[in-house]
């Protein structure tokens, strides 16, 4: 059985720093891309970070140069480093792994206000 935990959301002033992160347990296959999506209410889910399995990333244009994503292949873990937060930045932020198959968390919310 596959699990995903978030952690690190948070209520914060512009501005400010978050880190989120994100633990899989009970993967039996190699993990290929690891992701964070985020999702407000009113608007469709959208992709924010990914980092594949040799460590490249690609971001969304409006967090490019404040949010870093970085994983812990390890630990199967995944982080979502976020400077600067802005109130567009309020949103449900899921995390994703993929293997065969990709799973889901159940969200962590940040609001900034």
């Amino acid at each position: 059985h596959v699990q995903l935990v978030e952690s690190g959301g948070g209520s914060v002033q512009a501005g400010d720093t978050l880190r989120l992160s994100c633990a899989a347990s009970g993967l039996t296959s190699r993990t290929h891309c690891m992701a964070w999506f985020r999702q407000s209410p009113g608007k469709e889910r959208e992709g924010v970070a990914i980092i594949d399995s040799n460590g490249h990333t690609n971001y969304t244009d409006s967090v490019k140069g404040r949010f870093t994503i970085s994983r812990d292949n390890d630990k199967n873990a995944v982080y979502l480093q976020m400077n600067n937060l802005e109130s567009e930045d309020t949103a449900l932020y899921y995390c994703t792994v993929s293997t065969l198959m990709t799973y889901w968390g159940q969200g962590t919310q940040v609001t900034v206000s």
